[in-house]
């Protein structure tokens, strides 16, 4: 065998484990179900060969009853199969990638809405903790972090450590495989509602999961499940009464978060270090949409003003104390005030 350069059973067996484990095992089976779909197709139409105009037929009849994203993605999902188990790279076909491009023109995803600051705080300290404290603590968890729905649903007791000022979260299983640590600090009274449901949960519970279904002001031993958490800012704007409940989906918590740290100017690599994206265009999109952005740029543009940092140190003894200080024509002040004894 070694003389004729043949593969052994023992190598065959150990490449077909290892070709076994390519595909995302949460969702291998949405890529088989794509790929045999493929298959079919082609052998209804007596297809032999997985040529470029074999996939521009298949995509470009898939194109009239599927919306752009649905046709990336089931595109996605046939060329990591056609690569693992026909040894095809479709991602090679220029007039292909083309036609899926040309099918997204125009075509604007639906996203969720998001939460305010203002509406946070508000609700925060209106909404009864009798009733709502569960779902004060996953806002709470969910704006800091950044959290998708499965994080928060995944997240345990263990995942948290209170250091007394503030909360240190850490994230271990995350959708890009890289562990996300984030901090909650003792702003307002979040860290007084995260004890307090902390300290109803039962005693006789066997599992770490932290979020525990919530009624009435006590904790029950079933963990809360995806669904239910996916709810919470829905319900966070039902109470609020604000416009189009349902647009406020599981991803508003991660949108709002990535979207008030665009409000505060914060720089794309810090946006995506904070939410775990690789994509630079995904955290793009959400300075794109933050109005404090585009006030920034149209000052710019219609005034020809721009933001800079000017430090002026004023030294004040105890015989030259001024009895006031006056401010004309600033914004976006910030002082520092060192008194040495």
């Amino acid at each position: 065998c070694t003389k004729n350069n043949c593969e052994s059973e023992e190598i065959v067996e150990a490449a077909n484990i290892a070709i076994s484990n390519l595909l995302p095992t949460k969702s291998r089976s949405l890529y088989d179900i794509a790929y045999n779909r493929f298959k079919k197709w082609c052998a209804k139409k007596n297809v032999q060969v997985y040529s470029e105009n074999v996939l521009l037929a298949y995509f470009s009849e898939n194109a009239k009853n599927y919306k752009s994203s649905t046709l990336w993605a089931q595109y996605s999902m046939v060329k990591s199969c056609l690569i693992i188990y026909d040894n095809i790279d479709i991602s090679k076909f220029p007039k292909l990638i083309a036609f899926l491009k040309r099918t997204g023109d125009g075509y604007q995803a639906k996203k969720s809405k998001i939460l305010t600051k203002s509406e946070i705080d508000r609700f925060l300290s209106s909404a009864d903790d009798k009733e709502f404290l569960m779902i004060k603590v996953g806002l709470i968890l969910g704006i800091a972090g950044a959290c998708r729905t499965d994080e928060l649903v995944n997240l345990t007791v263990d995942d948290i450590e209170d250091v007394g000022s503030s909360l240190i979260v850490k994230i271990p299983n995350t959708k890009t495989k890289i562990p996300r640590i984030f901090v909650v600090t003792d702003v307002g009274n979040m860290l007084e509602l995260f004890r307090k449901y902390l300290s109803l949960r039962p005693p006789h519970v066997k599992h770490k999961r932290l979020f525990l279904y919530y009624k009435a002001g006590k904790c029950s031993s079933q963990p809360v499940g995806k669904n239910t958490m996916g709810k919470i800012p829905s319900v966070v704007a039902s109470y609020l009464k604000l416009p189009d409940v349902a647009c406020y989906t599981g991803h508003c918590l991660r949108r709002s978060s990535a979207t008030l740290l665009a409000d505060a100017g914060v720089d794309i690599t810090t946006i995506k270090r904070h939410a775990g994206w690789k994509s630079t265009t995904v955290a793009e999109g959400y300075v794109e949409n933050s109005i404090e952005n585009k006030t920034k740029i149209a000052n710019q543009v219609l005034v020809g003003t721009t933001t800079s940092a000017i430090t002026k140190t004023v030294n004040v003894s105890e015989s030259n104390i001024p009895s006031n200080i006056n401010f004309e024509n600033c914004t976006n002040v910030t002082f520092n005030l060192n008194v040495n004894k």
